[in-house]
């Protein structure tokens, strides 16, 4: 089952880490194109280029792109080291294309809107393990996304 887009969403914390090393290892195959999905909720990028890119997001960056710090400076973005590396290695292992997507607003809203608009296949999505008053008070994009997204959705907890 080759080909598929398979979206992780990404905020370069932890628990995003995790869901990107769980769907590198368990959900990829040659062929397949990973896609991670960020969203940038600071309008303190609210400049030029990143308005024109509000509605549908970023073009995809292809991962040589993305680990170029120039290039991800326009899109507001600095992804760390070890998802870089991640990111290489799934790429260099796997036959895996490696591509990046930045939608700016909401997470969780544009996680969702990024199913339809890449489109992805599925998606892998990271859980910050919040309990449920918390996650009550604070709302949990994990959450909303298995509730909304339009496609099959993996939750990966940090500390698989």
């Amino acid at each position: 089952m080759a080909g598929r887009n398979i979206g992780v969403a990404v905020d370069f914390s932890s628990c995003s880490k995790a869901a990107l090393r769980w769907a590198s290892t368990n959900h990829t195959s040659n062929g397949d194109q990973l896609i991670l999905v960020h969203v940038n909720n600071s309008y303190q990028n609210e400049q030029g280029a990143m308005h024109l890119w509000e509605q549908s997001g970023s073009p995809l960056i292809p991962l040589v792109e993305f680990s170029d710090p120039h290039v991800t400076k326009t899109y507001g973005l600095s992804p760390d080291k070890e998802t870089l590396e991640i990111l290489a290695q799934v790429a260099h292992q796997r036959g895996v294309e490696v591509f990046a997507k930045v939608f700016y607003g909401d997470p969780t809203k544009k996680v969702c809107e990024a199913v339809d608009l890449v489109p992805l296949s599925c998606l892998v999505i990271g859980s910050r393990g919040l309990s449920t008053l918390k996650r009550a008070l604070m709302g949990s994009v994990s959450t909303y996304v298995v509730n909304h997204a339009a496609c099959p959705v993996t939750v990966v907890k940090e500390n698989m």
